[in-house]
């Protein structure tokens, strides 16, 4: 679904040059707010809203990246979306969007006296990882940690822990079945054919998509093995596929809004409880919710997903819910009418598998939420009181979220 973003944006510079008159007009629109104009673009900043004393805050929510879409925003310092909950030390990462991972160093997550300038700056303190889905926006600096680990702590880590990750499985229904997402027609259309990826496995899940990238790379990581001596990638990482509860009606595609679930477990120590329920991101499925719970409060992460009651039940009394806004603005400017079905069914895609501030507001306020961080933001160039319509529907503390922003918990 977030793969439609970029497919807007294209579509939309093909209206701009076929439209002319008025709709010439709203295609220029479009086209200045995909791709960047003087009136367009927003002004960059970074981390600013955040709370001035998170860092002696004993849990805190760091924002690496708040960009929606496997787009390039320009006017616009935010990177592809990622996110960390650092808990006494110990740092706990969400999503690798395009650019999160520069941000990672950027957030000096370790005290300044252990920093030094080959590495200590937080990746050594990483204790567990979790993706929310494998939308390519999502996981685009996944395996850069795995690289540039290597040579920024994870050879210098106090713990010999393995780094537990977290991510979706394959796209199979509860017997095991694979089940490929139905192809996109309109009405009356007949399916195209269209040519199957990996059909060994066309559908891997995030062990299979990790196994698939130390392979990709084997001429990289065997020469850092035998000429550098150093250690081995694969037991500094221990990855999970997230195990669906079974009986619950769960199916890939006969049920296209994931069933209402309780919450469940996906992960534990002595820090955090992280638990986990199904989101409405169709045709991407699974795709996850996450709520970290702690000592000190909770932060949940909405993931990417249109507005559903799951995620409401899992943000319940939250002190943070981070979640990921589209803006309808946006979505009118790049489809004036008239629409073509396809458009029109590209137009409904955006809005459906994604949420408007409205309604997130409405989630926090469904949920008693203290604190609502919107980010994932779709566009990522506009400014941020565009997203003040949260606050109609929200009473608590609403924040745009912006990288580099710290929020303290508890």
């Amino acid at each position: 679904m977030c793969e439609a973003i970029s497919k807007a944006a294209h579509m939309a510079v093909s209206r701009r040059q076929l439209l002319g008159g008025a709709g010439a007009a709203s295609a220029a629109a479009a086209f200045a707010v995909v791709f960047g104009s003087a009136t367009a673009q927003a002004s960059p900043s970074r981390g600013p809203g955040g709370d001035p004393d998170a860092g002696k805050h004993r849990t805190r929510l760091v924002l690496l990246g708040t960009a929606g879409g496997p787009v390039w925003w320009p006017g616009t310092d935010r990177e592809g979306i990622g996110s960390a909950v650092v808990v006494d030390g110990d740092v706990y990462v969400i999503d690798f969007g395009d650019g999160s991972g520069k941000r990672f160093k950027e957030a000096a997550l370790v005290p300044e006296e252990f920093r030094t300038p080959g590495g200590l700056w937080g990746e050594e303190f990483i204790r567990a990882m979790f993706l929310t889905h494998l939308h390519s926006d999502h996981v685009a600096d996944y395996f850069n940690y795995f690289f540039f680990g290597w040579t920024n702590g994870l050879r210098s880590r106090p713990s010999k822990t393995p780094i537990q990750v977290h991510g979706p499985g394959r796209r199979v229904d509860e017997a095991g079945n694979v089940v490929m997402e139905p192809i996109f027609t309109l009405p009356g259309e007949t399916a195209p054919e269209i040519p199957v990826i990996n059909p060994e496995n066309p559908v891997p899940g995030t062990v299979d998509m990790t196994n698939y990238l130390f392979h990709a790379f084997g001429l990289d990581l065997n020469d850092r093995l035998r000429d550098n001596r150093y250690p081995d990638l694969r037991g500094i990482f221990d990855v999970h596929d997230i195990a669906i509860p079974r009986g619950i009606g769960y199916h890939p595609n006969d049920n296209p809004s994931p069933p209402e679930i309780e919450p469940f477990t996906v992960y534990e120590d002595d820090k955090v409880r992280v638990t986990a329920t199904l989101v409405n991101h169709f045709p991407i499925v699974p795709a996850f919710g996450f709520r970290f719970d702690t000592a000190d409060g909770s932060v949940v992460f909405s993931g990417d997903t249109g507005p559903n009651a799951n995620l409401a039940r899992l943000a319940q009394g939250a002190d943070i819910l981070m979640h990921e806004v589209i803006h309808q603005d946006w979505v009118d400017i790049l489809f004036p009418p008239p629409l073509t079905p396809d458009e029109e069914g590209l137009r409904n895609h955006l809005v459906t598998a994604h949420t408007l501030p409205e309604d997130a507001g409405r989630i926090a306020e469904e949920a008693g939420v203290g604190t609502l961080v919107l980010s994932h933001l779709v566009p990522a160039n506009f400014e941020d009181d565009r997203w003040s319509g949260a606050s109609t529907t929200f009473s608590g503390r609403l924040v745009v979220g912006h990288d580099l922003m710290q929020l303290g918990v508890g």
